[in-house]
This record gives structure tokens, sequence and C-alpha cells, in this order.
């Protein structure tokens, strides 16, 4: 991707983070999908780092190789041209300087923006907070080297260790969130986050922007807006959609042996337009 227009795209996604609207962002796991929400109008793309790696054939949890997932990453900037923010899990590697290698390779795969985990590969336990600032203050670097402004979002999985009271969590995350914009990230990600007062409370405590996963239980776009959501990305939704989708069909198909469920709105040619030349 030339430098500049790069440059460009980043500069466009940070402004998207002002705040002063939600940012609806779809996660793609392929180029074909990227292309898809592209056609459907929404303003950036994200990755979704589980749906990519199955479709590479591994597990989430950085079971996917970094190279197969740098070049999954180079086919959606290719065919999409729109911010790509990619999700590289807890950034491929035990050290800052790992995780500076992995934000350079990212960067020059064309994405402009990264989540970055503090917990260990596979929802694992949360690093000590000095330690998952280092790695964010590494990436951060990474990028002014690079010299292309992408946009951090940090994720603070305090939920996804499954504390009973979602409550509970919010002091330690608060203080992670902190650390984090100190060290150089943009915005934060309570991923796991969906009770109404805690997600407010953490919005009032935290002065970025703050995204949420969408899904069956959160509240509406709207309501989210309200509380003072900046992003909103649908994280595993769409594929595992798209998956059910298939499964539902193939197992009709093999019960009754008939092609009914066969039938689908989007045909071939539409696929086709997706890709043909302007």
């Amino acid at each position: 991707m030339d430098k500049q227009v790069q440059i460009d795209r980043a500069q466009a996604f940070r402004r998207m983070h002002d705040r002063t609207a939600i940012l609806l962002l779809p996660n793609a796991w392929d180029a074909g999908s990227a292309r898809l929400f592209a056609q459907r109008g929404f303003a950036a793309i994200a990755t979704t780092s589980a749906g990519m790696a199955w479709s590479l054939g591994y597990a989430d949890g950085e079971q996917a190789p970094l190279a197969e997932v740098l070049a999954a990453i180079t086919r959606i900037t290719r065919v999409v041209e729109l911010p790509v923010t990619a999700d590289i899990e807890t950034g491929y590697g035990e050290t800052p300087e790992a995780v500076a290698a992995t934000v350079r390779a990212v960067i020059a795969a064309g994405a402009v923006g990264i989540n970055l985990e503090d917990g260990r590969p596979g929802h694992g336990p949360l690093r000590p907070v000095e330690e998952a600032a280092a790695r964010i203050r590494a990436a951060r670097g990474a990028a002014e080297a690079a010299g292309v402004p992408i946009v951090i979002n940090a994720r603070v999985d305090n939920w996804m260790q499954h504390a009973a009271d979602p409550a509970a969590p919010l002091a330690d995350a608060v203080q992670r969130a902190r650390a984090y914009l100190a060290a150089g990230a943009d915005g934060i990600y309570p991923i796991g986050l969906g009770d109404r007062a805690t997600l407010a409370a953490l919005v009032q405590a935290v002065a970025a922007p703050v995204n949420v996963a969408a899904g069956p239980g959160m509240p509406e776009l709207a309501e989210l807006a309200r509380l003072g959501v900046a992003r909103v990305s649908t994280a595993t939704r769409f594929a595992t959609l798209a998956m059910a989708a298939v499964d539902r069909a193939a197992a009709a198909l093999r019960e009754s042996g008939r092609f009914d469920g066969l039938a689908a709105t989007f045909t071939y040619a539409d696929a086709q337009r997706l890709f043909e030349p302007a």
C-alpha cells in the first residue's frame, strides 16, 4: 500500500473516534466478507481473530501462524479502500520487542489500527498492569517509527475472567485503562462487559473512546451512544452467523436429500460483482 494512502486512512480512522458519533465496525474474517461489508457502506472494517483463525484452519488464541494472519490482513487491505484495524490478540510474543515486531508487520500489511489484549493467549489470565502497559508502549513506538498513526484499541479483559458480579472488576479495569492510555493506547475495549450500569461507570471514569462488542442481550446502538460508548464491533458474530447458515443448510440436505435449502438471496453473480473491476 502507498505510504501516504495508509497515513491518510489512519488519520481518517482516528477522526472516527472523536466521540461525536458512535462508530459501528463489522469484523471481517477474509477478503470476501470485508468486500461485502465495504459494499454495505461501513466507514471502516475490523478483523476478527477468531473468525480469521477458523478460516485458516486453526483455533482462536494465537494458534494461527502470524505469517498466515498477516497474509489474510494483506488480502483484506487490498480489496477495500477503507481503514482496516486488525485484531492481533495479545501481540504474538512474550516480550514488548516481539509485540513491536508484530505491529511493524501488521502496518506493512496495510492496517491502520490494532486491538491488543492484556490477557495471555486464549483468554488466559491477565498480565500484570505494568507488563501489559509496556506492550502497548512498544506497539506505539513501533507505529511512530513506521510513521503511521495507528489507532490502538487496548482490551481490558477483566470481564473475560467470569466474575459473578459485573461491577466487581471495575476498579481494576479503570486502573488498567488509565495505565494503557498513558502508555499510548487510544481507546479501551472492555470485552464481555454488557451490564449497563457498570459500562456507564467505566465510560465516565475513562477519558477515551470505549469500544464494546455487539451481540444478543447488549443494549441497542442508540442506547450505547447515550451511555457514551464510542465504538461497537461485531467480534465473531458475523463469522458464526455465516457458519450457522451453512450448517443448517448442510444438515437439511443430509436429512432430506432435497436441495431447497441451497437457495440463497445472495447469488454467484452477487459474489462475482464484489470483485469485478470498477
